[in-house]
């Protein structure tokens, strides 16, 4: 058993840069990050007092997670980035956005955390996915991918009784 802790991923503390729509540029790029812990290692958050006070989040120790070499947290409601819930859903609900700043480039068929450069001393973020770089707003300037969206669970998401055991149990 001692050996399969060394491939570990621990929970990570990641901070939460605001709420989407309406993140500006500055709160997105103020937030500080750490490394993520070696394998098998604890991952220890200590606040700095003189920074920015921001919120922080757990997050599950997935590869994903893990590999982020620059995380920020953004916090979104499901209609803002067209996120399709169950139709008892009509309140917005909160969606963890785990965004990596290291990936600045262009990706198809990837989220991109981006903003209009006219907008750069103070601008708005947008979250958007394109298939070609032609698609990007003309002037943008992409600050991050996502790379995790995490959705809480509701009770409306939960399967509904069959009436056989054997199926409401199992699956």
């Amino acid at each position: 058993m001692i050996s399969s802790l060394a491939l570990t991923l621990f929970f990570t503390s990641t901070q939460i840069a605001g709420a989407y729509p309406g993140v500006t540029t500055k709160d997105y790029l103020a937030v500080s990050s750490e490394p993520p812990a070696e394998l098998g290692q604890w991952s220890y958050d200590f606040s700095d007092p003189n920074g920015p006070q921001m919120g922080t989040i757990a997050l599950p120790g997935m590869p994903s997670v893990h590999e982020c070499e620059d995380p920020v947290v953004v916090i979104a409601d499901h209609f803002s980035l067209n996120v399709q819930l169950t139709r008892e859903i009509v309140d917005p609900v909160d969606l963890v956005v785990l965004c990596d700043r290291s990936k600045t480039y262009f990706s198809e068929r990837k989220f991109l955390v981006f903003e209009l450069e006219e907008n750069s001393v103070d601008g708005v973020l947008s979250i958007g996915a394109f298939a070609s770089k032609a698609e990007m707003p003309p002037n943008s300037k992409i600050l991050g991918q996502v790379m995790l969206v995490q959705i809480p669970w509701l009770p409306s998401m939960q399967k509904k009784k069959s009436g056989f055991m054997e199926e409401d149990e199992y699956f």
